[in-house]
């Protein structure tokens, strides 16, 4: 074994930090008042940690959403498309976020955990009049500055509509929060880069408050994550393949298992994109010039398994273990920051992690139980990754086959063998000359 802990893989790091974290932990509780050697050798350091994920949220999902909807400058003639693509996005997030709260509420993942309940502090219930005024700051800069993800979503919309509205002069302004949005992308990347040492305290802390007992949950967790994965998987996409696409799922599974296959394995949606591209086009049938602009898109914004169910059942689990209690507002600010939120997270490393700050901040709970989580994210993430590809290939297919542009004798054909395909980075093709009757996209970035 190479015993130089920075050359192996990254989830290998994760999981020794962890490994070591339990057993300081456990040394830390037995040794005496375990909390308050917590207190003092390992808090410090996980609360710079969460600090770190707090401080590059805002910057990076403002400079995300001005980006992407100054990318559809160029779309054109298939303005239709790129709504109807959107809008079953958006759809297909709410059904997933919904299908995670239901599961954890009837499964309760966190809940019996009274030794954390003293964490809780009382807060005054969310009202859907707070919910307005977060959604439409009246400060930009103190939105920013609060950590309203929510009102920063809305004015970056509103700005990069802005942006594409006054036409040539918003180009210049939007190739330079490109610009922020690529160094604010580094700037997580080092951030995640640092998840092994900041799991290290935040576990350690954790173990070493409550005892090992504490980690007891997570098979209940995971459990949870899994059973929500499945049915959108194996219900909610199908019901919506065959009633809404008129196409037959278990043919749609077919063509698409190179793909899901693949996305289970590697972890990695982007990763994943050039054989879902394949399979959108070559095996689902989907029109080339619309799938080479629809399959990069939902590569970047779509995540029903990271930014929906994941959130969303994660939110429940960190609620329940703290002891806070969460109402109807609360719950509607889970939905609305795990489908907003995705815009926000799309291309950047650790998606996942990123929706989940996202939705903890926007509901007021601790973000040092993303160190508890991180525990088992190895395993839920095959998952979640698997789910984010389906919805990214089953959207595709939902919209081209309302247009005209899936063709049948191809989905239902024969599939071809596209695996043997390297697939370590995205396909880029060039932009299709216009023809009459044609739908031209913009080539992926």
């Amino acid at each position: 074994m190479n015993l130089r802990v920075w050359k192996w893989q990254f989830w290998q790091q994760i999981v020794l930090a962890l490994v070591l974290g339990v057993a300081v932990g456990a040394v830390m509780n037995n040794a005496g008042d375990g909390e308050k050697l917590a207190e003092d050798w390992t808090d410090p350091f996980g609360t710079v940690y969460t600090s770190l994920l707090k401080v590059v949220v805002v910057p990076l999902v403002f400079a995300a959403i001005v980006v992407s909807i100054g990318r559809l400058r160029n779309v054109g003639n298939v303005a239709r498309l790129t709504g109807k693509t959107l809008g079953w996005f958006v759809a297909t997030s709410a059904i997933a976020t919904a299908v995670g709260l239901v599961v954890a509420l009837i499964i309760n993942p966190g809940e019996g955990l009274g030794k954390l309940s003293n964490e809780s502090t009382p807060t005054d219930p969310v009202t859907w009049t707070q919910i307005l005024k977060n959604l439409f700051p009246s400060n930009i800069v103190k939105a920013m500055a609060d950590g309203n993800v929510l009102g920063v979503v809305t004015f970056a919309v509103l700005f990069g509509a802005a942006l594409v509205a006054i036409g040539e002069r918003g180009e210049r302004l939007t190739s330079i929060i490109d610009d922020l949005y690529q160094v604010m992308q580094k700037v997580v990347w080092w951030v995640v880069r640092l998840t092994p040492i900041g799991s290290f305290f935040l576990i350690a802390s954790v173990v070493a408050t409550y005892g090992p007992s504490s980690l007891e949950p997570l098979a209940k967790f995971t459990g949870a994550i899994y059973l929500a994965v499945a049915v959108m998987l194996f219900v909610g996409y199908p019901v919506l393949l065959r009633f809404v696409g008129r196409v037959s799922p278990l043919k749609f599974f077919r063509n698409s298992w190179p793909a899901l296959e693949f996305a289970f394995v590697s972890s990695s949606s982007l990763a994943t994109l050039p054989i879902a591209q394949k399979v959108s086009i070559e095996r689902n049938g989907v029109q080339r010039e619309y799938a080479s602009f629809a399959q990069p898109l939902g590569a970047t914004i779509k995540f029903d398994g990271c930014g929906a169910i994941y959130p969303a059942v994660a939110a429940v689990f960190v609620a329940q273990y703290t002891g806070a209690h969460l109402g109807i507002g609360e719950y509607a600010l889970i939905a609305l920051a795990a489908i907003i939120g995705q815009l926000g997270t799309g291309g950047t490393p650790g998606p996942a992690l990123v929706a989940l700050t996202l939705t903890l901040t926007t509901i007021g709970l601790p973000l040092s139980a993303i160190g508890y989580l991180i525990a088992i994210d190895k395993i839920i993430d095959m998952a979640r990754t698997t789910l984010n590809v389906a919805g990214q290939l089953t959207i595709p297919v939902l919209v081209a086959r309302s247009e005209g542009l899936l063709d049948e004798d191809v989905f239902n054909g024969t599939p071809p063998d596209i695996t043997s395909e390297p697939a370590d980075r995205p396909e880029v093709e060039s932009k299709p000359e216009p023809k009459p009757d044609t739908v031209t996209a913009p080539a992926p970035a």
